[in-house]
């Protein structure tokens, strides 16, 4: 009888662990999908208040800061996706913040500014902002700006076996770096972009709204200004003089275009 009964339990025993071996073998290799966590900035409540529950609903992970200090302070002892940045700020403006998250990340920045706020929209794409957004503007319109900058951060990232290199300058594609004469150049997503976009076609000519919807993802009237700034920054970063360029052509009254130097006279 006890052999009966020490047979049963060992036979019990063996179809539980097959039970959970089987549980656990129908979880191996999924991939367990994490929200994408993103820190919104604005010193006005009922702006994050709408604004978080329509990303929320979105499906991100959102944290709240209400002036540059405080934005700053969660920016650094948190591991952020994204930062949706108001320009006017108490204690510290968004410009600032802009300037030092910069000095610490590439993480992707999405400014927020009021209608009137032209050059605040331009000296933040200067300093190193993704793109921004006027307000007012409609939940849905940013939460399309957030999926666009993400998935061209995430593409970006996508390995491509890709090295592209014009004298100078090496394009790692698959390594999402960009060297000048050996030295590594840190870039933004959208500068990235715009730069990978360029160069895989030389001599073509993009025009701005080309390049708008190529590089950040949605097609709107107005935002031309947006790769002006871009292209700026980008010149400075990698050492490319406007008046006498190597690589980034200015088309007046259409666009840009990259050239191979080392192709040049063939």
């Amino acid at each position: 009888m006890l052999q009966y009964h020490r047979k049963r339990t060992e036979k019990q025993g063996g179809k539980r662990e097959a039970e959970t071996a089987k549980a656990h073998e129908g979880t191996r290799g999924r991939e367990v999908k994490v929200a994408k966590k993103l820190l919104l900035v604005d010193d006005e409540a009922a702006i994050i208040k709408g604004l978080k529950f329509s990303l929320e609903q979105d499906g991100y992970e959102i944290l709240t800061a209400y002036d540059g200090a405080e934005a700053l302070e969660k920016f650094r002892s948190n591991h952020v996706d994204l930062i949706l940045l108001d320009v006017m700020l108490p204690v510290m403006d968004g410009i600032e913040v802009c300037q030092r998250i910069r000095e610490e990340s590439n993480v992707p920045i999405i400014m927020l500014t009021a209608k009137g706020e032209v050059e605040d929209r331009i000296i933040g794409l200067e300093l190193g902002a993704d793109d921004y957004l006027v307000k007012p503007f409609s939940p849905r319109e940013l939460v399309a700006r957030v999926r666009a900058l993400l998935r061209r951060v995430h593409a970006d990232s996508e390995p491509q076996r890709e090295v592209l290199e014009f004298g100078d300058l090496t394009i790692d594609v698959s390594g999402h770096k960009v060297l000048v004469k050996g030295e590594e150049v840190d870039l933004t997503a959208s500068e990235f972009k715009l730069l990978t976009t360029l160069s895989r076609y030389p001599g073509r000519v993009y025009s701005r709204m080309e390049l708008v919807e190529k590089v950040l993802g949605y097609d709107f009237e107005g935002y031309e200004r947006t790769i002006d700034s871009h292209v700026k920054n980008l010149r400075a970063k990698i050492g490319d003089n406007p008046r006498n360029p190597k690589w980034l052509h200015t088309v007046h009254g259409v666009g840009y275009r990259f050239e191979d130097p080392t192709k040049q006279g063939q």
